[in-house]
């Protein structure tokens, strides 16, 4: 037999349900206030937050004060504010359909000013050499070692320089050395620092890239990669006529590998970063 409730209980029974969602909706309030707190505490966060204010969009270059700001929270970044570990399977060998190792990425954020990024290279990994056209780069290697290999361009106006065939150009060799976390942060300018630059595994890497702004087909923001030759190779001077020594040099060669490099896109599981 079906029994009805009574105004009063039925009033009684009101009066619980709606103290129930007033209790639900305090303590979801809790939970997201608690999460972003938390988030506001993460290195990543930070960081997160600092690019925001340090990069203005296309055409322009941080200051830099600002630069210097960015790259002592990036020179304190340590594998696990990403959520990392040497175990994870991005870091065992898998080859690509031509025998190389393949590399991932997972994309932390992107907008239109900057975009945060981690490389994951096996041993063996190559990230060829390619440049970085009207960018800002802060690059932080968080796990192992690798050799890097930088180039700037020299200024056609200021060189005497006679290329030897139409799609090849001198550059000023920046950077070419070891190195193994944890180490100082690179910054590469649009025309310093080395902005044209390749990376080579020698142990299971990972590298955490800001730029800004990011790679964009449309604002002629493409990425460009090359092959390099030693200087010497077309020339028997000594010297170029600013009397630069030949080593310090090199012939870079538009090259194009688009069918040869592969990278698998993974998603980014660290602590998180919240845009507002």
């Amino acid at each position: 037999m079906k029994v009805e409730a009574s105004n009063g209980e039925e009033g009684k029974r009101v009066g619980e349900k709606r103290s129930g969602e007033r209790l639900a909706r305090k303590q979801g309030c809790s939970r997201r206030t608690r999460r972003r707190v938390h988030a506001a505490s993460t290195a990543i966060q930070r960081l997160f937050v600092a690019c925001k204010s340090v990069f203005k969009g296309p055409g322009t270059v941080p200051e830099p004060a600002d630069g210097e700001m960015l790259q002592l929270l990036l020179d304190k970044m340590r594998p696990e504010d990403v959520g990392l570990s040497t175990d994870i399977l991005f870091f065992k060998p898998k080859s690509s359909s031509n025998g190389t190792p393949r590399i991932t990425y997972a994309t932390i954020h992107k907008c239109d000013k900057f975009s945060m990024c981690i490389f994951f290279l096996p041993p063996a990994a190559v990230i060829p050499l390619h440049n970085h056209p009207e960018m800002t780069v802060f690059s932080k290697l968080l796990l192992g070692s690798m050799h890097i290999k930088s180039y700037d361009w020299i200024d056609p106006d200021k060189s005497s320089i006679s290329t030897p065939s139409a799609n090849m150009r001198p550059a000023k060799l920046v950077v070419d050395s070891d190195f193994t976390a944890p180490c100082n942060t690179s910054i590469l300018y649009p025309t310093t620092g080395g902005n044209i630059h390749t990376f080579t595994a020698i142990t299971p890497c990972a590298v955490l890239d800001v730029l800004g702004p990011p790679y964009s087909k449309e604002d002629n923001r493409d990425i460009t990669y090359y092959r390099d030759h030693p200087y010497t190779k077309y020339l028997d001077d000594a010297t170029d006529r600013r009397g630069e020594e030949k080593h310090d040099l090199g012939w870079l060669k538009e090259i194009d590998i688009s069918k040869d490099l592969e990278m698998d896109g993974v998603e980014y599981l660290g602590p998180p970063v919240i845009d507002g």
